[in-house]
């Protein structure tokens, strides 16, 4: 019987112990997109793509890299009409929360479109990388609502509404809206449309009074929004890549972590909704529930 050698032995130990960690290792950072495990300089990349409709999945991205010490920038890509006005609010917050903290650096790159909603969270990054053909801006809301009345005197269909509120049916498809209602709306939309300047003058660092002449609802390219002061530099996804690296000190082709992301049935919904919004994504949209009326702000 063969004796086994003790230093030849603990070396091949220690070499397949070394492989079976670093398998582990790869698989789990690839598995959830987390190469903490692995130690460098990295930039975190988050899409924001597609109609705004919730928030959760991007604000658990941006905390978790936020957390990850070996992520030193995040870089948004946006390419998004738009969206819901509170899921947008709650993105803009967090990536607010990341930029004032100072830990990290957050630039944004903008794709085909980043207007509405996607501009709200894009301003208050630490800085805005536009391609000259980018669709931008869109700082405005709009509400439409559909009047069937005449139709249904037509076909002989009455509407009949029993309401414990004076404005329960406010918005209603059934009837026209009285001048009081108008003015109720009115005084929403308007307020919701100084929501969205003020956040863009905070998160450009840019006087409100500066804003308001080009905050009503137009786009611009992304060589006009450059010259506007509403993004900071031409160029594309990956000049905004190097952008960051040099903001954050990275010396060389950094390394970028994405997550990946599980087919969802909302994807498909939220990119069969894109035809359904005017402009670049900055409607309201007014619907009758069964009990009650609903409101979806959008940006």
């Amino acid at each position: 019987m063969k004796k086994r050698h003790p230093i030849l032995f603990a070396f091949l130990s220690l070499v397949v112990l070394t492989v079976i960690i670093f398998i582990a290792s790869y698989a789990l950072t690839i598995g959830t997109g987390n190469w903490s495990l692995i130690p460098g300089n990295k930039i975190a990349l988050v899409k924001i793509e597609g109609v705004i409709l919730d928030s959760r999945e991007i604000i658990e991205e941006l905390k978790e890299y936020n957390s990850n010490e070996s992520v030193k920038a995040i870089l948004l890509r946006i390419d998004s009409p738009g969206g819901a006005v509170a899921p947008s609010q709650e993105i803009y917050e967090e990536v607010k929360k990341i930029r004032d903290e100072g830990k990290k650096k957050i630039v944004t790159s903008m794709g085909s479109v980043a207007a509405s909603g996607g501009y709200y969270i894009a301003s208050v990054s630490n800085k805005i990388v536009a391609n000259p053909g980018s669709i931008t801006g869109s700082i405005g809301v709009i509400m439409e609502l559909a009047n069937v009345s005449g139709l249904m005197k037509k076909v002989g269909v009455e509407s009949v509404v029993i309401k414990s509120g004076k404005y329960k049916d406010m918005g209603s498809i059934f009837r026209t809206m009285t001048k009081e209602e108008r003015d109720l709306l009115q005084g929403l939309m308007d307020d919701v449309h100084d929501q969205f300047i003020e956040a863009v003058a905070v998160g450009r660092d840019i006087e409100k009074e500066r804003l308001i002449p080009i905050a009503d609802g137009r786009v611009f390219t992304g060589r006009q929004a450059k010259e506007l002061g509403l993004v900071d530099e031409i160029g594309n996804m990956q000049d905004a890549i190097k952008i960051a690296a040099d903001m954050v000190g990275i010396v060389g082709e950094p390394s970028i972590l994405e997550k990946k992301k599980r087919f969802s049935i909302m994807d498909i919904i939220r990119n069969r909704s894109l035809i359904d919004w005017i402009g670049a994504g900055k409607s309201i949209v007014g619907g009758e529930g069964i009990f009650t009326m609903k409101y979806i702000l959008a940006y």
